[in-house]
């Protein structure tokens, strides 16, 4: 079933999102717009990886751009900080079994393989850390170039 192959990883997205609202105090509508925003951003991963010939650090960088441009969207739309849409949404993206291998490697003493482990890791926080500046930077620009035309 192709269906729930691409359905139920962002449905599990979406539901660890909404259960990350709890400690940051998000609730009602705003907590369902973050957690959707975790699972599309899941989707774009999984859509990303066909067009990208599975190379995982072009799929988390489309989908931290997809995800930076939604949280700027909906941020605008409810007159609510980007951050708060972009730290919960953010959540399935997070490299967190990389970061556990790299630090069971380390306290092992198999230095070839946390080495290999933490470059690949800090390689997706980088990709991730790319597509939010890029959207980010377009943000500030078109919003300077608005401003500017008003006065």
């Amino acid at each position: 079933m192709p269906f729930l192959d691409w359905f139920l990883p962002c449905f599990y997205a979406f539901a660890a999102c909404l259960g990350f609202c709890v400690p940051f105090n998000i609730r009602g509508l705003g907590a369902v717009i973050c957690s959707l925003g975790g699972g599309l951003a899941w989707l774009v991963y999984l859509i990303a990886g066909p067009l990208t010939g599975y190379h995982d650090l072009m799929q988390y960088f489309w989908a931290a751009v997809f995800l930076s441009a939604y949280s700027e969207g909906m941020a605008r739309v409810r007159k609510c900080p980007v951050t708060g849409y972009m730290l919960v949404a953010f959540l399935p993206l997070v490299p967190g079994a990389g970061i556990y291998n790299m630090m069971e490697y380390a306290l092992n003493g198999d230095t070839e393989r946390f080495l290999s482990t933490g470059m690949h890791t800090l390689s997706i926080a980088g990709a991730l850390a790319v597509g939010v500046l890029v959207v980010s930077s377009l943000m500030r620009m078109y919003t300077a170039l608005r401003r500017r035309r008003r006065i």
